[in-house]
């Protein structure tokens, strides 16, 4: 497998609020161990994320979160379901990103998150990855309403489907979020030998 990449330049051409573009001149290596001529490429930069699955197993319910979404609304519902989730701030560990997003937005405090998978959301335009993870909750873990935080404008639905519930939602198309599914996706094949 080639792993030969060569940066000829790279720059960065925007910024504004948490995002960012750069643009590059690279050469990589061919399949058949030449180095390609340079070429011209960009990325969106916003950082990593993380989102996490999380399940109470004495009703057998998830935590899901619906919210706004501006991107989402040209496209034809701005309204979109998601797993909790957030932004990785800059020197921070994902595991209390994570920790610290899910009692933000959903009012409970997880004392264990365990991760599951890092994957890319589009590697062909930006180098944004989700750490995806899994944690058991309990009515106790619940410390408030959760909601988001009003001074980053949020306004955040919290959801308690069945998981039954949760697949059925991603059966009627009703997830369109990339990340929820895939969590969804795993909680489908591992729900008969979930983490403690």
């Amino acid at each position: 497998m080639p792993d030969k990449v060569q940066i000829i330049n790279e720059n960065e051409i925007f910024r504004k609020y948490f995002f960012w573009m750069v643009e590059a001149v690279v050469r990589f290596e061919r399949y058949n161990g030449e180095m390609s001529d340079p070429i011209n490429r960009m990325s969106f930069e916003r950082g990593d994320a993380v989102a996490a699955i999380l399940h109470n197993p004495a009703d057998n319910t998830i935590v899901l979160i619906e919210q706004f979404r501006y991107p989402a609304y040209h496209k034809g519902k701005a309204w979109v379901i998601e797993l909790p989730a957030g932004v990785v701030e800059s020197g921070e560990d994902p595991d209390e990103t994570m920790k610290r997003e899910i009692e933000e937005e959903t009012g409970y405090r997880a004392a264990v998150v365990h991760h599951l998978q890092t994957f890319f959301v589009s590697p062909g335009g930006t180098s944004e990855r989700i750490f995806l993870y899994y944690a058991r909750i309990n009515p106790d873990d619940r410390i408030s309403d959760g909601g988001g935080l009003a001074e980053e404008n949020e306004d955040i639905k919290v959801m308690h489907p069945t998981i039954d519930e949760a697949l059925q939602l991603m059966q009627d198309k009703k997830i369109t979020d990339a990340k929820t599914l895939i969590g969804l996706q795993w909680l489908q094949l591992n729900r008969d030998n979930l983490l403690e």
